[in-house]
C-alpha cells in the first residue's frame, strides 16, 4: 500500500536526532519515502560502510510508517546487535513509537521484559508499531496485521526463503510490505541486478561528523 511522504513529520524528527544526518543519509532516506508512495512494494537494498548510519535511516523510515498507521519489522543477525538496536531506536524514538525486541530468548518492550507468548498476543492486536528481533521474528505465530515495512540488516546473513517468508503476508489485508535490505559489503550494481533481480541500490559513502572511530577486538 501506497505511505505518503509526510514531509513536517519527517523534518521535526530529523531534528531531533542529537546528530546531524550526512548528505548521503538524506538522499538514501528520500529514496526510500519516495518509494513509499508508489502502488507497488518497494525492493531497495541500502549499501553503505560500518558505521555509515544506515539503521537511522531504516529508523525514519519505521517512523513515516508509523505516521501512516502501518508497522514495522527489523530483522537482524544476531541478538547483541537486535538488542543495540532496539536500545538506539528507544533512544531515538521511544518517544513515538512503541518498540518491541523479540529474540531466542525473551522479549521485552522498553517499560521492561515480558513473556514471548504476551508480546505476540500484542503483536497479534497491533499494539506494536516497531518489532526488532532475530531469526524469531520469522516463527509463523508472529502476526503483524498492520506491516508495511520489513528491514533485514546484513540481509547476506539471512537465506533466500527466510527473507522470503517475512513477505508473505499473514494477515487478512495480503498486503505485501516494503523491503529495505542493509549491508555493508560493497555490491556492483550490475552484479546486484543479476543477483538480486529488480532492486534499487541506495549507497552511503560518507561517515558521520565528530563519530568515534571503531575499535574492534577480541
Amino acid at each position: 500500500a501506497p505511505i505518503p511522504f509526510d514531509r513536517r513529520f519527517i523534518k521535526d524528527r530529523i531534528k531531533r536526532l542529537p546528530f546531524s544526518l550526512t548528505k548521503d543519509q538524506k538522499i538514501a532516506l528520500w529514496e526510500i519515502l519516495k518509494d513509499f508512495e508508489r502502488h507497488y512494494p518497494m525492493n531497495r537494498l541500502l549499501e553503505g560502510d560500518v558505521g555509515s548510519g544506515k539503521p537511522v535511516v531504516a529508523l525514519l523510515a519505521a517512523l513515516q510508517a508509523y505516521r501512516a498507521g502501518w508497522q514495522t519489522a527489523y530483522l537482524a543477525p544476531t541478538e547483541i546487535l537486535a538488542q543495540q538496536h532496539f536500545k538506539t531506536m528507544t533512544d531515538l524514538a521511544g518517544d513515538v513509537l512503541k518498540i518491541a525486541l523479540l529474540t531466542g530468548s525473551g522479549a521485552r518492550l522498553s517499560s521492561g521484559p515480558l513473556s514471548k507468548l504476551a508480546l505476540k498476543k500484542a503483536l497479534h492486536k497491533g499494539d506494536t508499531d516497531l518489532l526488532v528481533g532475530t531469526h524469531a521474528l520469522l516463527e509463523d505465530d508472529v502476526l503483524l496485521p498492520r506491516l508495511a515495512l520489513v528491514v533485514i540488516d546484513e540481509q547476506h546473513r539471512f537465506g533466500i526463503s527466510q527473507r522470503a517468508s517475512l513477505l508473505r503476508p499473514k494477515n487478512s489485508s495480503q498486503i505485501i510490505p516494503h523491503l529495505l535490505s542493509m549491508t555493508a559489503t560493497p555490491i556492483p550494481r550490475t552484479l546486484a541486478l543479476t543477483v538480486f533481480g529488480d532492486l534499487d541500490i541506495s549507497i552511503i559513502k560518507e561517515k558521520p561528523k565528530n563519530r568515534r572511530p571503531i575499535k574492534t577486538s577480541v
